[in-house]
């Protein structure tokens, strides 16, 4: 399994966990580059089919 360290008590804990069990971090969502991803794909299709 993928291991991560924990930013605020440095423990390392499973990749899938979203909040640290030892000290209780919550590790923020990643989901921000989905959304940048889809903008882009949405601004080069525009692009695509304006020119």
């Amino acid at each position: 399994m993928q291991r991560k360290e924990c930013p605020s008590c440095a423990m390392e804990i499973d990749s899938s966990d979203k909040i640290c069990p030892i000290c209780g971090y919550e590790f923020p969502v990643q989901s921000k580059i989905y959304i940048w991803v889809a903008v882009l794909l949405l601004i080069v299709g525009l692009w695509y089919f304006i020119f």
